[in-house]
């Protein structure tokens, strides 16, 4: 399973490329805001591509066909890594359709089924991202859906890539690398976390010190 950073805080995508973990980037209208007002939405995935060679996934805002592929094609000229990411509705099923045959890659967002999943592929979308962490939160099994939407894709041999998001803590993390997600794609802080244990602090602590009690 690939490791996708969700966000848009070029220090921390330098930290974690530096790490060579992850393989590409999410974002969103949220996260770039988080970045403040004078940060541009071009600049900033332009900054991003500069630092990660895989996948960066750039977030439509209109919320019909017309503007969102407007603002997908202009979004496509940024860098040949940008994927378009539209929300999963009617109107956003109708532009993934016209991208996907003009060769855009497209990753179809705010998944919470996997019959939304399946129309998502059906109409083309190179990626489709279920959010486990907003359906734990409504007390539905967000894994679940990962799960049956693995099981959906394998029987018909469906190509789009399922992207677990909306990761809460590190156990969504194994969870869905064993539910048979191609990404993950992660918050800056949960991968943090990720990738510490407390036995690891403990041991490499025990070593050095023997180490310094030979040299000393």
């Amino acid at each position: 399973m690939e490791i996708y950073l969700d966000t848009a805080n070029l220090k921390e995508i330098q930290e974690v490329a530096a790490l060579g973990i992850i393989s590409g980037i999410t974002t969103n209208p949220t996260l770039v805001a988080k970045e403040g007002k004078g940060v541009s939405f071009e600049t900033r995935i332009k900054e991003i591509a500069e630092i990660i060679p895989g996948p960066i996934s750039a977030e439509v805002v209109s919320t019909e066909a017309t503007g969102m592929l407007r603002e997908a094609y202009a979004m496509a000229k940024w860098s040949s890594q940008v994927v378009i990411k539209i929300p999963m509705i009617p109107e956003g099923l109708k532009a993934v359709k016209i991208l996907s045959q003009d060769g855009i890659k497209t990753n179809m967002t705010l998944i919470f089924s996997t019959n939304q999943a399946l129309l998502a592929a059906r109409a083309g979308a190179t990626y489709v991202s279920s959010f486990i962490g907003r359906m734990d939160d409504i007390s539905q099994d967000g894994m679940r859906v990962i799960r049956e939407i693995r099981e959906v894709w394998d029987r018909h041999s469906i190509q789009a890539r399922i992207i677990a998001a909306s990761i809460r803590h590190p156990i969504h993390l194994v969870e869905a690398a064993r539910a048979g997600a191609h990404i993950a794609t992660v918050p800056y802080k949960i991968l943090m976390q990720a990738l510490k244990h407390p036995l690891t602090d403990i041991g490499l602590e025990r070593f050095l010190a023997d180490w310094k009690s030979l040299t000393s």
